[in-house]
């Protein structure tokens, strides 16, 4: 059985694992080329990601809240990634 506290580890651990990928990009090919606000850029969002799921999971009691929540919560996450990486929406701060 998983105990909170591993399934807490775990929600942070994620984001940190996720990241290691572009930065082994990084190091091991010229076609990667984030910079240190990237990383950072990314971080904050992922670690904002995985607090507040983290803050649904522990504060919500009904399971379909909760799951509702979470979704709603990577949507938001995976919108603004794409807004920054390639700017669908044309925004000021797009990417492309």
């Amino acid at each position: 059985m998983i105990t909170q506290k591993q399934k807490t580890i775990a929600i942070y651990a994620f984001p940190l694992a996720l990241l290691t990928i572009p930065m082994l990009g990084n190091i091991f090919s010229k076609e990667v080329n984030w910079t240190a606000a990237d990383f950072l850029i990314a971080g904050i969002l992922l670690f904002t990601t995985a607090f507040l799921i983290n803050l649904v999971r522990n504060k919500i009691k009904k399971q379909s809240r909760k799951i509702m929540l979470s979704i709603f919560i990577l949507l938001a996450l995976v919108l603004i990634w794409l807004e920054l990486a390639v700017g669908i929406f044309g925004s000021p701060f797009a990417g492309s």
